[in-house]
């Protein structure tokens, strides 16, 4: 998990699931928990046996509502696809981050 603060209300990421398609490209899985209000973006990154980067994508996930996801709307599922440059054998979030209005 990780959480990044400057002053602005936190945001943490849990990776859920990774998966590699043959086509070059990746999905990771992860979960999201901020404020319902808040608009947060999380880097996510696909990375070789020897923890390359060889995919990337940066996932911006909005405001919310009481029902969606879980925690009354504070976590949320979310799914990134990435293209890969070469094979990847795992990928998750990097960082997450509140995006100030």
């Amino acid at each position: 998990m990780f959480a990044v603060t400057t002053g602005s209300p936190p945001v943490d990421s849990k990776d859920v699931g990774f998966s590699l398609d043959a086509d070059g490209r990746a999905s990771v899985d992860f979960e999201v928990t901020k404020d319902r209000s808040a608009s947060a973006q999380c880097a996510v990154q696909a990375l070789s046996e020897n923890y390359a980067v060889v995919g990337w994508k940066i996932v911006t996930v909005g405001p919310t509502d009481p029902g969606d996801g879980v925690n009354e709307g504070r976590t949320t599922a979310q799914r990134a696809d990435l293209r890969t440059d070469s094979p990847a054998v795992s990928g998750g979030v990097n960082a997450c981050w509140i995006v100030e209005d």
